[in-house]
């Protein structure tokens, strides 16, 4: 593969059961360049972002986004605006969105509400697609795009998510490039539940992702159709992951060799 290596980001969901601050300080001690926010409105104070944003500065890592943002159904709230400054809080320049409402509109008119109060504050919203949400597909994804009317609002392709909707690599091309902020990363079995079967893509997502290079998604086709140097949130919650390392830096550690392992094959540089 030609152009520029990634940036890589250890995404919050892989240290679910840990705090955001334990999240970067795993980050930290594994070497990783950037790493993921997980923002729990009920337990997010100014304290917990301060925490946050001090080890980042300190240990030199970046934060690549925060999550997560629920679009439902029902009058607008300001909890997606609070998801917003807990990011600019700790300095991440992407917030990710995933919709629960029905109506495509509805999702639309309030994904340009936080977009545009996004952009005033230096963060950039993408929405994220799968059969667990009412954004299904791709498909889907860009008719919201559409229908919001504003350019900076971005798509967020998880792989699995992308493959479990039949997407392919190519579909990819007719997506305008400004309209990636990132992407996330994981691998995966080459097929798994039926999009309808709602539970078992939850399930499967939450624990049965693979390591980069174990499973058969085609992510050489899918990174290759991405922006060149396009960064990447590396999502790999795994049951596996989790009891095979219950300890977060070596879990941390684990996963950057498997990713690293796999880029360093895909753009052809010495291991």
């Amino acid at each position: 593969m030609n152009g520029k290596r990634p940036l890589i980001s250890l995404a919050a969901g892989v240290m679910v059961e840990f705090s955001p601050a334990q999240t970067v300080a795993a980050a930290a001690a594994a070497g990783w360049p950037a790493a993921g926010i997980w923002v729990d409105l009920e337990t997010w104070t100014p304290a917990v972002a301060r925490e946050v944003k001090t080890r980042l500065d300190d240990a030199g890592l970046k934060a690549l986004d925060a999550e997560v943002i629920w679009i439902r159904p029902g009058p607008p709230d300001d909890d997606g605006l609070r998801v917003i400054d807990a990011a600019v809080a700790v300095g991440a320049p992407n917030v990710l969105v995933v919709s629960v409402a029905p109506d495509p509109r509805d999702t639309a008119d309030k994904l340009g509400r936080l977009s545009d109060y996004a952009r005033t504050v230096g963060v950039r919203v993408s929405l994220e697609f799968g059969a667990f949400t009412t954004v299904k597909s791709l498909a889907d994804a860009l008719e919201v795009l559409e229908l919001c009317g504003r350019p900076e609002p971005g798509l967020l392709v998880d792989p699995l998510h992308f493959a479990r909707t039949y997407g392919k690599p190519a579909d990819l091309a007719r997506v305008a490039p400004s309209r990636f902020a990132y992407a996330q990363f994981c691998d995966a079995a080459a097929s798994g539940p039926k999009p309808e079967d709602v539970q078992a893509i939850i399930a499967e997502a939450l624990d049965g992702r693979l390591m980069p290079g174990e499973g058969a998604l085609p992510l050489t086709e899918l990174v290759g159709l991405l922006p060149a140097g396009l960064p990447l949130s590396v999502e790999l919650r795994s049951k596996a992951l989790r009891d095979g390392y219950p300890d977060p830096a070596e879990r941390a550690r684990a996963l950057l060799a498997s990713t690293n392992a796999w880029l360093d094959r895909a753009f052809k540089t010495p291991s």
